[in-house]
């Protein structure tokens, strides 16, 4: 008799553990389609490259990050409040601000900070300027998002890809610009970054293009154009620092060849490029010397060389020369 209660009571234990777990799971599901609709009208912070994700650093890393040109305008991603504006020894030159969905978002690693504690911003303001204050090892901006509010130990955190849209290490993205659950031929012109650039874990060469697997867009190689002069037609959203990476050149190089004093482009503007015969790679999270080593076919003594390297020490989103 008590062998069958016991065998009961385990049954039952079972059940419920059981319910929990789909009930759980329908939760988070839940949770992520809300995340979705109070976000349908957000936009991209910065303009820039996906140099890390969330939940990378054994799930430490709870946020995004996206490097770009130094001073590189910062915009809130919806209307809110201020609800921090300071210098954090981490976070370096900090602003928060609760959004009226019950959202709080996070923009790190500013080099300025344009608002205080308590005013209130529209989507698009340009609340502070791309640095790499703090606990930074390169510029960026390090962006994150939680529910209700931030907290030391970010139990509220929140991928911003589910408000944001769908993003990848390398994926070049622009400010002010809406989700999408599809890939338009403007994303997929700004995807193809370089043909002389490796970006990240990737590994491989990024002209890339899209195409469905399995009902999500994935990335393919497109062959690498050999010219190295072109002509570039200026786009919407695009800027020089973009254009830049795009043909694996420098912004400096690209005013100069065109007689270009300041950085202001316009749409239609033909731009005369010169491409780089250097290649290069972004340091992903988790990169190594080594790794990277193998990734582009070299040694690590000739990366150490051709970067000034004194020791085996790198960053993520620190460019690498690999040739």
């Amino acid at each position: 008799m008590q062998d069958y209660i016991k065998r009961l009571l385990i049954a039952g234990l079972m059940a419920l553990c059981i319910s929990l777990l789909f009930l759980g799971g329908k939760h988070s599901q839940a949770e992520m389609l809300d995340i979705k609709e109070l976000t349908s009208d957000w936009v991209w912070p910065a303009e820039g490259v996906v140099t890390d994700l969330y939940g990378t650093r054994h799930d430490q890393h709870k946020g995004i990050d996206i490097a770009g040109e130094f001073k590189t305008p910062i915009h809130s991603v919806g209307k809110g409040v201020v609800t921090k504006s300071y210098y954090s020894g981490s976070y370096g030159n900090v602003v928060f601000i609760k959004h009226d969905n019950n959202l709080e978002t996070v923009y790190a690693h500013l080099n300025k900070r344009n608002v205080k504690e308590g005013q209130v911003v529209q989507q698009g303001d340009i609340i502070g300027l791309m640095g790499t204050t703090g606990d930074s090892s390169g510029v960026h901006l390090h962006f994150e998002i939680h529910e209700e509010k931030w907290t030391y130990e970010k139990e509220n955190a929140v991928d911003p890809v589910l408000a944001l849209g769908e993003a990848a290490i390398g994926q070049p993205v622009v400010a002010m610009e809406q989700k999408s659950n599809e890939v338009s031929l403007e994303t997929i012109a700004k995807l193809r970054l370089t043909d002389e650039t490796i970006i990240g874990s990737q590994g491989e060469n990024v002209m890339v293009e899209s195409e469905k697997i399995n009902g999500r867009n994935s990335l393919a190689a497109i062959p690498p154009s050999k010219e190295k002069q072109v002509k570039h037609t200026v786009q919407k959203g695009e800027t020089l620092w973009s254009i830049a990476r795009q043909y694996n050149t420098s912004v400096e190089a690209i005013k100069q060849k065109n007689n270009i004093n300041n950085s202001h482009i316009s749409q239609g503007d033909t731009l005369i490029i010169e491409r780089s015969g250097e290649k290069s790679y972004v340091v992903a999270s988790g990169d190594t010397l080594i790794s990277i080593a193998r990734k582009t076919n070299t040694s690590v003594e000739k990366l150490k060389a051709l970067n000034n390297l004194t020791s085996d020490t790198i960053q993520p989103q620190q460019i690498l020369i690999t040739r």
